[in-house]
């Protein structure tokens, strides 16, 4: 399985990151084996405009009670002056804002002189009330426009009581006097102090980057900060309620494929005579049902090994049971368990190399890359001539940009196994990302003369001609892999991926927004759940300023992700891609501004695929 992720990486290029970013997320996800949970690229710059709080709460009277109910008012007068008083910018621009809370605004003698001094002097329950009064005048300050004196009275009620809706609405008359620093400042205080607004705050961030014309990296950089806010809030209220299932075929098979063809163990042959009632009978009923490589098979694969275990009486073959359960769960997800299974696995026979090589993967993924280490340092004192080890020793070296390490240990897979073509297909990717093209083409040339019946190395070789633009030959490999995926191979075992590598090619050189959709929806009718075809059906209806369908499948993204890492970086993007939406339908000035500058937000006059 290759890691080269040029297919997309290269093909869009904005004056912001936004479309470079998405795409980076797209060709990641090729990475089936080794996508590192926690590690979020989100976008910056998507659309927004600035808020106010639309909270309705009334804040509590000013009627004498008890020490006691004086000392409960308090605290509610406190958590009323958090939520309440604020107004909707559109509300307020269309004369429908709501009323103010239910203290009236005193006249103007009757609040003391407010300052950082005399603030000082006033009680904890004289402040809150001050701070309440002084929002509600600044909110009809900001009714009849008078932005500086909201500015002010807003200031005063900061000294009172530092609260969010006092930052958020000062911003916002900062935002109409066109002080984007300050904005920035206030909504940075105001998330500071509330996460719950961090949606809000997106708004504001990203209006003051569409408004400035994306040149403050402090506002670009914020926005990346509250995207993933935004999603981690909204991915753990997810996998509260979200079951483990295998991703597409293509992923497994991918990842599957990674590893060495072996021979099953002594019996657990094909043509051995196992009961199916009997935990050897499910083991080799797994084994038969993953040769066919479609997603039921790896479903009734998966849910054999599981019986296996269940039912027991395994003997020799736990270990190597082990390791099944944990491959699947490991795929379905449940990476913390699957680690156990490839413990006891490890335990009850220690010479098994792939169960340390596969959690060595797994310690990368939850971010351990010391941890991965050490486990393939366990599995060379087991074995020396095992290729596998170098192989995915090299995958762990590739993902950490230490191209030459990676290098090395690819070709000594190769000299223990010349036959496994991913080990060759991997060096030329490796040499390529080393900058030696005249190395990694040479590489590429030999794989196509010695495994020209393979449609992975056409189609990986057409992903470095895409990128260094090739257009046309490049076509040519994705057109020769798609021919023999289809012609070889069963309907529901198709690799996909050289249909949507054709389909960004064709929209790269041509512009052929049709074409490609077409390529795109033939994958994802062939593996409907397959998330890099999602993610690239995605930017095409982005792209094309098709917003609410390009949301549909960002957040379907999401739901196909296995691990927190990928569904909050699903959602980072769907997030910003629903930020753009309230932007064009709520401010339209500003999505006009945007498509005038000619870039910056996907969808709203934005650049072009190269």
């Amino acid at each position: 399985m290759s890691e080269f992720t040029s297919a997309t990486a290269a093909q869009l290029q904005p004056p912001i990151s936004v479309w470079d970013r998405i795409t980076t997320w797209a060709s990641d996800n090729k990475v089936a084996a080794y996508t590192i949970a926690g590690t979020v690229v989100v976008v910056s710059g998507a659309g927004a405009i600035y808020y106010f709080s639309d909270s309705k709460k009334a804040a509590p009277t000013e009627k004498r009670k008890s020490k006691k109910e004086r000392r409960k008012e308090k605290k509610d007068a406190e958590e009323a002056a958090r939520r309440s008083g604020g107004i909707d910018l559109k509300d307020v621009e269309a004369g429908t804002a709501p009323k103010a809370p239910t203290v009236e605004a005193a006249p103007e003698d009757e609040l003391p002189e407010i300052n950082d001094i005399t603030v000082e002097t006033f009680s904890a329950e004289d402040r809150a009330t001050y701070a309440n009064k002084l929002k509600v005048k600044g909110n009809k300050a900001y009714g009849s426009k008078d932005y500086n004196k909201a500015i002010e009275l807003y200031s005063q009620a900061i000294l009172c009581k530092p609260d969010p809706v006092f930052y958020s609405n000062r911003a916002a008359c900062y935002n109409a006097l066109s002080e984007w620093d300050k904005v920035v400042e206030d909504t940075t205080a105001a998330v500071s102090m509330d996460p719950d607004m961090f949606s809000e705050a997106l708004l504001d961030y990203t209006a003051s980057c569409i408004i400035d014309g994306f040149k403050n990296e402090n506002s670009a950089a914020k926005v990346e900060q509250l995207l993933k806010k935004v999603a981690e809030k909204k991915g753990k209220a997810i996998l509260e309620t979200k079951k483990n299932k295998l991703p597409s075929a293509t992923f497994v098979t991918n990842y599957l494929q990674s590893f060495r063809p072996r021979d099953p163990p002594a019996g657990l042959e094909e043509s051995a005579d196992l009961d199916e009632s009997t935990g050897k009978g499910q083991l080799r009923k797994g084994l038969v049902a993953m040769k066919n490589k479609t997603g039921d098979a790896y479903d009734e694969a998966a849910a054999a090994f599981k019986k296996a275990l269940e039912l027991g009486d395994l003997g020799e073959h736990e270990a190597f049971a082990l390791n099944m359960r944990a491959t699947f769960g490991y795929l379905e997800g449940s990476v913390e368990s699957a680690m156990d299974d490839l413990t006891k696995a490890i335990e009850l026979q220690p010479t098994l190399t792939q169960a340390y090589i596969k959690r060595a993967s797994m310690q990368l993924e939850l971010g351990d890359k010391d941890k991965a280490a050490e486990d393939f340092e366990k599995a060379m004192e087991q074995s020396q001539d095992d290729p596998d080890i170098f192989y995915h020793r090299a995958q762990l070296h590739f993902i950490l940009g230490e191209f030459a390490d990676a290098a090395k240990d690819y070709q000594k897979s190769i000299d223990l196994d010349r036959d496994f073509i991913y080990s060759h297909i991997q060096l030329g990717v490796t040499q390529y990302k080393m900058g030696s093209i005249a190395s990694s083409m040479a590489t590429f040339r030999r794989c196509i003369k010695n495994f020209d019946k393979v449609p992975d190395v056409y189609n990986y070789y057409g992903e470095l001609l895409l990128d260094q633009q090739k257009y046309e030959e490049a076509i040519q490999r994705f057109e020769t892999a798609i021919e023999m995926e289809r012609t070889t191979k069963p309907a529901g075992a198709i690799n996909v991926l050289p249909l949507i590598n054709k389909a960004l090619a064709l929209f790269q050189w041509k512009q052929d927004f049709q074409a490609a959709e077409d390529l795109c929806n033939k994958a994802l009718i062939i593996d409907p759940d397959c998330d890099i075809a999602v993610a690239t059906m995605a930017q095409l209806l982005l792209q094309q300023g098709k917003v609410v369908d390009a949301l549909k499948y960002f957040e379907r993204a999401a739901e196909l992700s296995r691990t927190e890492g990928e569904i909050i970086n699903a959602l980072s993007y769907a997030e910003a891609t629903r930020t753009q939406l309230e932007v064009s339908e709520k401010y339209p000035q500003l999505a006009a501004r945007l498509a005038h500058m000619g870039g910056g937000m996907p969808g709203a006059g934005g650049p072009g695929m190269r």
